[in-house]
């Protein structure tokens, strides 16, 4: 028996705007002041896409549903018992059956809708038919469709309400729902493999160590675990940004450190804020020369954390910078990389309206998700920019009338001394980076045990490993997928191997 279904997804509201794009990429401003805010964090995200519409590329092979999700699983108080619609998307096109005790591959969403997921997320239906897999995808609360007391406005509105919204009560919601599915179609001994991506990517390898009876095992992909409390150097992000340009290009590097005192220098003369517009082409006036200078940042660290083949951004913006007409001066050719990047427009809006996303992350890195990620002075391409927690503690009890609990999740899922605790009894985690990623500098590297493996490519870029094969995949893509694949079918194996000798042990026994 299938989960009762729910009245289908309406394509028009999968559309995907260039608007939605520009959203995201302000979602990841970076500082440029004193210290870190709590809007200016970098977000994570498995995907980022052009203007795209999902409505032409989702099959009707995925199915919607809704469970009766708990508000709060964790207390025994009156309104704990709460309940909420969660959303879920099932494909059972490749799946082998309950009675062959078939796996599940389960995605775990992140911080955003599900929606983009479905079809950005192609490792799932990339092996389900060799798996013979069912593909189930499950929302994170608070984001899209599965938002508790009725509506964003609701759900957001105070300290109360926002306090059901963290990853512990969202892995509990998924080890709900997958419990569900299994009972409901008569699927027990279906093993379950629970995959995610960047925050995603953390809440399957924390979801494996604190519902192993549920997943059997993890594929955590480009999930910086390791960027709390001091375990990463705070410029572990920047870093690897810094080195990715340097890398592409000496000059486009030196043309880019340089760039922020120029941008300082304009800005100080009359009109200098004026001048910066029209250089720059904006959609709207500046009023202070750090928005300039946030959404070039911002421009350089997406390209890098998404530099992914064929088109490498961070190519584009360096071959736009070095490319610029002989006698170019700086800012030019900085503008050049805009273009390069970007794409010749009419202009080019340096600021856009907050979304559900950004929304939710701000709260999220205002709690539980304290990333202490900062810049030093002349240790990035960047302008200096510490993470001071005394601040960034004072800024968030301001917004949300809490403050963050920044040691909570090394208490609550670990990090320090990761290999010494983990190997002892994890088991079953592929931790998979691209080194190119700035935020492979926060990720599990080196293999903890005979189980809890590291996968990593050198050329590598954020969550490239799980977005969908392309017939443009450099070799070196596809053989870490193709690792990624053998270590699970291995578990599998093992799996029904360890089942069938329990059943035969039961049968002797009656």
């Amino acid at each position: 028996m299938k989960p009762q279904k729910s009245t289908a997804m309406n394509s028009s509201s999968l559309t995907i705007s260039l608007q939605w794009l520009l959203s995201l990429i302000f979602l990841i401003i970076f500082p440029t002041c004193a210290t870190a805010t709590p809007s200016k964090l970098p977000r994570l995200s498995t995907i980022l896409r052009e203007s795209e519409t999902f409505s032409e590329l989702i099959s009707e092979d995925f199915q919607t549903f809704f469970y009766n999700q708990t508000l709060d699983h964790f207390n025994y108080r009156p309104e704990s018992y709460y309940t909420f619609q969660q959303r879920y998307v099932m494909n059972f096109k490749y799946w082998g059956g309950a009675n062959a005790s078939a796996p599940i591959f389960a995605y775990l969403g992140a911080e955003a809708a599900l929606d983009s997921a479905l079809t950005g997320v192609g490792f799932l239906v990339d092996n389900a038919l060799q798996f013979k897999a069912l593909l189930v995808y499950i929302e994170h609360r608070y984001y899209g469709q599965s938002i508790p007391f009725g509506s964003r406005e609701e759900a957001l509105k105070n300290a109360s309400t926002r306090g059901y919204f963290n990853s512990a009560q969202a892995i509990a919601d998924y080890a709900e729902v997958l419990e569900y599915i299994k009972k409901k179609l008569l699927a027990e001994n279906s093993p379950v493999i629970v995959i995610g991506g960047s925050y995603g990517g953390m809440l399957a390898s924390w979801f494996r160590l604190k519902y192993p009876h549920v997943a059997l095992g993890a594929l955590a992909s480009s999930a910086p675990i390791l960027y709390f409390d001091d375990i990463t150097p705070q410029n572990g992000y920047y870093s690897i940004v810094t080195k990715d340009f340097r890398e592409a290009s000496e000059s486009c590097y030196s043309t880019i450190r340089e760039s922020w005192s120029e941008i300082d220098r304009v800005a100080s003369e009359p009109n200098g804020l004026s001048i910066l517009s029209k250089k720059f082409n904006t959609c709207a006036e500046l009023n202070k020369s750090y928005e300039l200078k946030d959404y070039l940042e911002t421009m350089y660290a997406v390209a890098a954390q998404y530099n992914h083949p064929p088109k490498y951004p961070v190519t584009m913006v360096c071959g736009g910078i070095d490319g610029a007409p002989e006698g170019s001066d700086i800012l030019s050719r900085i503008f050049a990389g805009v273009v390069a990047y970007r794409g010749n427009r009419s202009c080019y809006n340096t600021s856009v309206n907050p979304t559900e996303t950004s929304e939710g992350w701000r709260w999220q890195t205002c709690s539980e998700m304290v990333m202490p990620i900062g810049r030093g002075d002349n240790d990035t391409m960047f302008p200096p920019s510490p993470f001071n927690l005394t601040t960034f503690i004072q800024g968030c009890t301001s917004l949300y009338d809490v403050p963050p609990r920044p040691h909570w999740i090394t208490s609550y899922y670990g990090g320090h001394d990761i290999k010494l605790i983990l190997h002892r009894f994890a088991s079953n985690i592929i931790f998979s980076n691209g080194l190119r990623d700035p935020y492979s500098s926060a990720g599990v590297l080196k293999n903890i045990s005979l189980t809890v493996l590291a996968i990593h490519t050198v050329n590598g870029s954020h969550c490239l490993d799980i977005l969908p094969a392309n017939s443009t995949d450099p070799e070196w893509l596809i053989m870490q997928r193709r690792t990624e694949v053998e270590i699970i079918e291995s578990w599998i194996t093992q799996y029904y191997a360890d089942l069938d000798a329990t059943r035969k042990r039961t049968m002797f026994e009656y």
